[in-house]
């Protein structure tokens, strides 16, 4: 009976099988097979150009530089002047070349983001006022150490055991709090003009950060102008409705009695290319300066920044090869990664903030290199005005899948750290940026799943969607609804906090948070509805039904193999009492005998 029972692998049988051949732990598994990718396809990479590329890169030009500039604002004033435009600019032109040279997802687009700049100007606040350390040293450390961590979640394939547990929860808390940091930075613009402009400036600098807002978001509809203007007219309006809105409020303050009033800009140097803080000359850090204590202690930083690009990156790589883009070459994550670890160590040893994947510019991107493939259709069944069922071929969408649009891009933005386009970039007013900062946010906002639950909780009843079967009613959607975005404002109000630069890890901690404890809240039916994985198709609870079913086989399979072993058993007690009884040993005769008869048998022999 005991032999026939299975052992359980120990764990450590385990966690040596994670790092055998295929194994999770397996290192330089991930990283092997996306460089056999990157082999296959970066010949072909090269291989496309034509007018929607380079519109494409026009496109991403403009709507990776301007939010950047936004972020470098505001970085010069909550740090002090150690980061400014320059160094905005040079990170994500510099960044963003090297990425589409070497990066085995060319369609993500790197960029300064939000969430780094909360985190950036939290660490600047700590250094000045309880560190009493160089902020651009201590900083250079903390990059340094989230580099080579990068690195080490790469090796062991880190793509795997992570992103695939993450659901829409946490992306949906992450996005939501990516649109009130917009906001609130167009706040903070607007408080800053009161501060220092005049009052006429300052009523001006209002109207002019609304009114970039109004028009960008008016030309953003464009495309529903129909019958007005061709249709290329139209969708020129919608990809450049933020570049048009700018360029136009960056021209008004010069015309007419506007002219004359004090308006507040971007800090720039036209002298030379140097940092923005008086009497820093070069760029680099001399980071091996700092104190060792200090060089140890800025690995926290440096694994709170590692968990913020890992997840952003992913994330944004995800995002810009879904399914409706029609990607076809190979892809991976593991590579992306390295490199996300080589560039964060160089901006930190350069002394300027590092650039990671930017979630709303990446789809962007993608969006604006759909194309109609040639001597490709599918098949649809639709109905005609005189409800009769037919067949149509539709074309098939697919997106250019090249490095150029990326490559001419982000060379671009890195041209214009030189002087005379610094100048250029001096012109544009801190409300201008604002308004885009509000554009932004609204942007992110709509297409957020959030808001549309949000509107449910504001609609009668009768006029709600029909919910499918096994979910009750509304009320279990608005409490996960209402519980998104408690938790986005408390994550939020500790970026205001001394514990601000923790923000990444509550992030984090939802995902397991999600898995392990909202089942317990609200129902499998109501988990399903409103939640999937981010990564991949189906729910947890979908897993959780299989898994609890493969064990349920399971079980009734060992109660069966049970019962064969009690029988076998049993037959060869039967034959071992056979054998007795015809050496004399037991009672008389030799034919088989009942259980009742061989136990009583087994008494009298224990007797004698």
């Amino acid at each position: 009976m005991e032999d026939s029972k299975q052992k359980r692998p120990s764990w450590i049988s385990k966690t040596a099988g994670r790092f055998r051949k295929d194994g999770t732990l397996r290192p330089f598994r991930l990283i092997g097979q996306d460089c056999r990718n990157w082999l296959e396809r970066y010949p072909s990479d090269w291989t496309v150009f034509n007018q929607i590329v380079l519109a494409s890169a026009v496109y991403v030009f403009f709507t990776n530089l301007l939010p950047g500039l936004t972020f470098a604002g505001d970085l010069y004033v909550q740090t002090g002047k150690h980061w400014g435009t320059i160094e905005v600019v040079f990170s994500t032109g510099l960044c963003g070349v090297i990425f589409s040279l070497f990066s085995i997802q060319p369609l993500s687009i790197l960029g300064v983001t939000g969430p780094f700049s909360v985190l950036a100007e939290n660490i600047y606040s700590l250094c000045e006022t309880s560190f009493h350390v160089d902020f651009l040293s201590f900083m250079a450390w903390a990059l340094i150490h989230s580099g080579w961590m990068h690195i080490l979640l790469a090796i062991f394939n880190a793509h795997e055991w992570t992103m695939l547990y993450v659901t829409e929860f946490s992306c949906e808390i992450f996005s939501l709090l990516n649109s009130i940091i917009y906001f609130h930075k167009a706040v903070q613009e607007l408080q800053r003009a009161q501060t220092e402009l005049p009052i006429a400036s300052f009523l001006y600098a209002i109207i002019s950060a609304i009114g970039t807002f109004v028009l960008a978001l008016f030309l953003s509809y464009a495309e529903s102008w129909e019958p007005l203007f061709h249709r290329y007219i139209r969708m020129g309006l919608r990809e450049y409705a933020a570049a048009i809105s700018i360029i136009f409020f960056i021209g008004m303050p010069h015309v007419g009695v506007l002219e004359g009033i004090p308006k507040g800009t971007l800090p720039v140097s036209s002298k030379a290319f140097q940092p923005s803080l008086p009497g820093r000359t070069h760029f680099y850090v001399k980071f091996w300066e700092l104190p060792g204590p200090w060089i140890a202690a800025a690995m926290v930083p440096g694994a709170i920044i590692t968990v913020l690009f890992f997840f952003d990156h992913e994330i944004s790589s995800i995002i810009c090869t879904i399914k409706r883009f029609g990607t076809r070459k190979p892809t991976g994550y593991a590579l992306d990664i390295v490199l996300l670890g080589l560039t964060t160590a160089l901006c930190g040893i350069l002394g300027i903030p590092p650039a990671n994947g930017l979630l709303p510019q990446a789809p962007l991107h993608s969006e604006s290199l759909m194309h109609t493939a040639k001597d490709e259709h599918v098949e649809k069944t639709v109905l005609d005005k005189y409800g009769l069922e037919r067949t149509v071929h539709e074309p098939v969408q697919r997106v250019y899948e090249q490095r150029w649009s990326s490559f001419l891009h982000a060379s671009a933005i890195l041209a214009f750290i030189a002087p005379p386009l610094q100048l250029v970039l001096g012109l544009t007013p801190t409300s201008v940026l604002a308004g885009l900062f509000i554009f932004m946010g609204q942007q992110s906002l709509a297409s957020n799943p959030i808001l549309k639950r949000t509107f449910h909780m504001l609609t009668p009843p009768s006029e709600l969607p029909e919910l499918p079967a096994g979910v009750k009613s509304y009320w279990a959607i608005h409490a996960y609804t209402l519980f998104e975005i408690i938790m986005t404002v408390v994550i939020f109000i500790v970026t205001l906090t001394v514990a601000g630069p923790a923000f990444p890890v509550i992030i984090i901690a939802l995902v397991p948070f999600r898995l392990l404890a909202m089942n317990r809240i609200w129902s499998k039916a109501t988990l399903r509805y409103v939640d999937r994985w981010a990564c991949r198709d189906g729910t947890p609870e979908d897993e959780e039904d299989e898994r609890q079913a493969s064990v349920a086989s399971e079980g009734a399979g060992g109660v069966m193999r049970m019962r064969v072993v009690e029988d076998v058993e049993r037959e060869s007690e039967k034959g071992g009492e056979s054998e007795d009884v015809e050496k004399g040993i037991g009672g008389p005769g030799s034919g088989s005998s009942s259980g009742i008869e061989v136990e009583e048998r087994g008494v009298a022999r224990v007797g004698r």
